[in-house]
């Protein structure tokens, strides 16, 4: 460090996530210590991030929301000063005052207040039961008043929410996470008026709707009223209606802390928000403004983004460069429990001349539109509502051309769509909340040494915010390192260093049975959308229980959430097994009459069982009820596991057959049923060589001979179709059993997320000879625990859905609304496909389609 003679004092009043960026920036970049920095926080915390706040709910730490614990308090260049609040500035002094009575003076300070919560001018605001949603403070007094209510209570606990932008949308889906009853409330006519159009919010209301939400738009809070326990009971609106309540949220926005800015008579916008030019700097020289606090443009932004960049603009200017804000970003994306929704550039078409391309199916609940230039060639925003994936791939475009057909972006991908796959320009910004362009990553590979995600995080900051923009670096990354010749990491995400395999040693080992044990054991961070899956299959693979049981529900990917496969029209499948396609003419008749009362459209599927599509979410109790009663359980469909078994009527029927197929796929389909794997497995049994069962082409294929059991591995079909490979012949049925279960076990522990059978067995080191060894002639010595492992599994099955029929808890995930009608919306038209009951919406069938740029597209579904 320099002679403290040259080193001047910078205090940095406030400590949040912009705070914490400025300062970080400044360290980093002042090795010579011409700057020694204070920062004065009114928490008694350590920053931390508040953006993913909601995290707190799925069992993520204080220490977890932590930013850079060790580099913000350890640097001696850092005085941090927490706890205490500032009271008064003397600007003529340079000098402050805290609320302990701590005086400090500064060289330069910089203003980083943040906001606080909105509150309503309402009569029973402040009762108990009533919270913002603002800090960890609030979050962990909003969890205890609900763990209060639960325990006072003998029916459910109902909350509201009030406001329905980004924050109530997440504050909802915290209520519902701890088994409130959610509702939000909104004064508009649309959930968040600030991104969406009208159809995007209508289309976002029928998704927040279907996961048991109930949405109320303009509507106007009046007064909130106590009940026996003093606390909140019930709101009353400006139309007279009532609703009771027992924890009620405010979302209404955010108010810029500006008091010290007037106290000491800074300039503050009417709006409020102190006022600073494009560098950031207030009417007084020596004072900056950044943040959510500072009014540019006649307006304050609680983004992070943006207060990240002003953070950026002031620690260059303090150390000697010359930086300007660039102006607002005002994009923003959701994830809520599997709910996407997107909005990003010039989302409402304000450019003079722009052009809307709109791709909309209301009944999949998606709806997504890009704004384009007059000469439909430059992008200029979007909104995605349901299907947020192109996002990352449209961010970076702002300004740029677009390099293919509009359309192709917005059409799903079934119907033969694919965005333009040409590379991202240097120049896209891919981080808009770090403000990292894709040539920047490029060059973190490049030139900084980077070989994974993880490093170009770290080395760029690219996605240590929100972390929405994580794919598209992974693609960079990859594709860099791929040009590059280097060998890409094998690590399961950024918050597990392991392959998939290894964690599910290290589980099995620990004995571990939550993900946060997992993640605190093994990972870092939170999680994300890779690994809670592949925890959740490797917890329940493990047998440690039903896969909705305690916080595995949160983990489950979209499917297995509800255990129903969601089809394209926002409905559900139902599919029962039939074990070896043997069904009794009883068992036909019931599935035949839950079709027909429940209007499902029914189709015989080439794995020999009956697939019954169109039902709704609340309907999937009721009709899985029927089914149970009737003798089917779950078929799985929906999961990464054992679908069917495929098989031809064998011995039994066939004068060509030689052994009893059907006994034995009837065996194995009920061994195996529920077993989860790193992908779905397909298993066939022939009886006899003219293979009718198509056993080759099956993950299991079992061939009948004269001698006994031929077993074949490795077979697959879609994309990459693939023969499966002779493991053994001449097999008795108890060592085909045998072989089979240690082969399932040994690709289980040792296989890639969503990783085959067939490509697991091609990248195998020593290929089928080597996977003969090991389960055959037991070259590890393991074959003693690949058994045990699966008769843990068989003893431990019990059906899914019966569990759930039995256990009112795990009920509650299957209402669409908390006061679902039990009859059809009537404003839900249905037109026969071929012969069979399909739902279409009256505009849809008024359209006969949807409109793109003015053009009327048919959705096929």
């Amino acid at each position: 460090m320099s002679d403290n003679t040259l080193t001047r004092h910078l205090v940095v009043v406030g400590a949040g996530m912009v705070a914490h960026r400025f300062v970080e920036s400044v360290r980093t970049r002042d090795p010579e210590g011409r700057w020694r920095i204070t920062v004065i926080g009114e928490e008694d915390r350590l920053p931390y991030d508040r953006v993913g706040l909601t995290a707190f709910f799925d069992g993520a730490t204080v220490d977890d929301l932590t930013l850079s614990r060790e580099h913000f308090v350890d640097d001696e260049r850092v005085s941090f000063l927490r706890g205490d609040a500032v009271v008064a500035l003397d600007r003529d002094e340079r000098r402050l005052r805290t609320a302990s009575g701590t005086v400090v003076e500064w060289d330069e300070l910089v203003l980083a207040t943040g906001s606080y919560a909105a509150s309503l001018a309402v009569d029973g605001f402040h009762l108990p039961g009533v919270f913002v949603y603002r800090t960890l403070d609030d979050l962990e007094s909003l969890s205890s008043w609900v763990a209060e209510r639960k325990g006072a209570l003998d029916r459910p606990v109902r909350g509201i929410v009030v406001g329905g932008g980004l924050l109530g949308l997440e504050a909802a889906g915290a209520l519902q996470g701890m088994d409130v009853e959610a509702t939000i409330i909104q004064s508009s006519d649309r959930l968040m008026s600030a991104q969406l159009d009208a159809a995007g919010g209508e289309a976002l209301a029928r998704l927040i709707g279907a996961r048991g939400i109930e949405v109320r738009t303009e509507t106007i809070t009046t007064r909130l009223d106590p009940g026996p326990h003093g606390g909140v009971a019930q709101l009353e609106f400006r139309d007279g209606s009532l609703a009771p309540a027992d924890v009620v949220i405010f979302t209404v926005g955010v108010r810029p802390r500006d008091e010290l800015a007037r106290i000491s008579g800074l300039k503050v916008d009417k709006r409020g928000g102190v006022i600073v030019d494009a560098g950031c700097r207030t009417s007084d020289p020596s004072i900056h403004a950044i943040g959510e606090v500072a009014a540019m443009e006649g307006r304050c932004v609680g983004l992070v983004a943006p207060g990240y960049a002003m953070a950026e603009v002031v620690a260059t200017r303090l150390l000697g460069g010359e930086a300007e804000f660039p102006g607002y970003d005002l994009s923003t994306k959701l994830k809520l429990g599997g709910v996407d929704v997107a909005s990003f550039g010039d989302a409402f078409g304000e450019t003079p001349g722009a052009l809307d391309v709109v791709y909309a199916d209301p009944v999949a609940g998606v709806y997504k539109k890009l704004v384009l230039s007059d000469d439909a060639s430059i992008l200029l925003g979007g909104i995605l509502v349901g299907d947020a994936t192109a996002y990352a791939s449209l961010r970076p475009l702002i300004g740029a051309k677009l390099g293919g057909d509009p359309s192709a972006y917005l059409l799903p991908e079934t119907d033969g769509a694919r965005p333009a796959t040409g590379p991202l320009p240097d120049e896209a910004l891919v981080c808009s909340c770090n403000a990292v362009s894709a040539g920047r990553i490029r060059s973190a590979v490049t030139d900084d040494g980077c070989t994974d995600v993880a490093g170009v995080k770290a080395c760029t900051k690219a996605g240590a915010a929100c972390g929405s923009c994580l794919p598209l670096v992974k693609r960079l990354v990859g594709a860099e390192l791929e040009a590059a010749g280097v060998t890409l990491s094998s690590a399961l995400c950024e918050h597990f260093a392991s392959t998939r395999a290894q964690l599910f040693d290290q589980v099995r080992v620990a004995g571990l049975t939550t993900f946060s044990e997992i993640v605190t054991r093994f990972g870092t961070g939170r999680g994300c959308d890779i690994c809670k899956p592949v925890v959740a299959s490797i917890l329940a693979s493990q047998g440690a229980g039903h896969v909705l049981d305690g916080g595995r529900a949160s983990l489950q990917d979209t499917n297995d959430h509800v255990m129903a496969n969601l089809q394209k029209d926002g409905s559900y499948s139902v599919v029962p097994r039939i074990p070896g396609g043997e069904v009794t003419p009883e068992g036909l008749l019931v599935i035949g009459q839950v079709a027909k009362d429940f209007g499902l459209y029914t189709k015989i599927t080439g794995g020999q069982r009956i697939d019954l599509f169109g039902a709704r979410l609340e309907q999937l109790p009721e009709i899985w009820q029927r089914l149970v009663d009737g003798g089917f359980e779950s078929g799985h469909a929906y999961g990464k596991s054992l679908r069917t078994v495929k098989s031809c009527v064998g011995s039994t029927w066939c004068r060509f057959g030689v052994q009893d197929s059907v006994g034995m796929a009837v065996e194995l389909e009920l061994r195996y049923r529920g077993l989860r794997s790193p992908h779905k497995l397909k298993l066939g049994v022939s009886g006899c060589a003219r293979e009718c069962a198509e056993a080759r082409g099956k993950d299991v294929g079992v061939i009948a001979t004269e001698q006994g059991w031929n077993l074949y591995v490795g077979g697959n079909g879609g994309f990459t179709p693939r023969h499966a490979q002779l493991l053994a012949e001449g097999l008795d049925s108890e060592t085909l059993i045998r072989t089979i279960d240690r082969f399932l076990m040994y690709y289980i522990r040792t296989a890639d997320r969503l990783q085959r059978t067939a490509p697991w067995l091609e990248e195998l080191e020593g290929g089928l000879d080597a996977l003969r060894a090991v389960i055959i002639d037991d070259s590890l010595g393991i074959a003693d625990d690949l058994d045990a492992a699966m008769a843990l599994h068989v003893d431990a099955y019990e059906d899914e859905w019966k569990a759930t029929l039995d256990d009112p808890e795990k009920l509650k995930r299957f209402a669409s609304f908390v006061n679902a009608p039990t009859t059809p919306d009537p404003s839900l038209a249905y037109t026969a496909e071929r012969g069979q009951p399909r739902p279409a919406t009256d505009a849809e069938r008024e359209s006969g389609g949807v409109l793109i740029a003015g053009t009327t597209l048919e959705v096929r579904r």
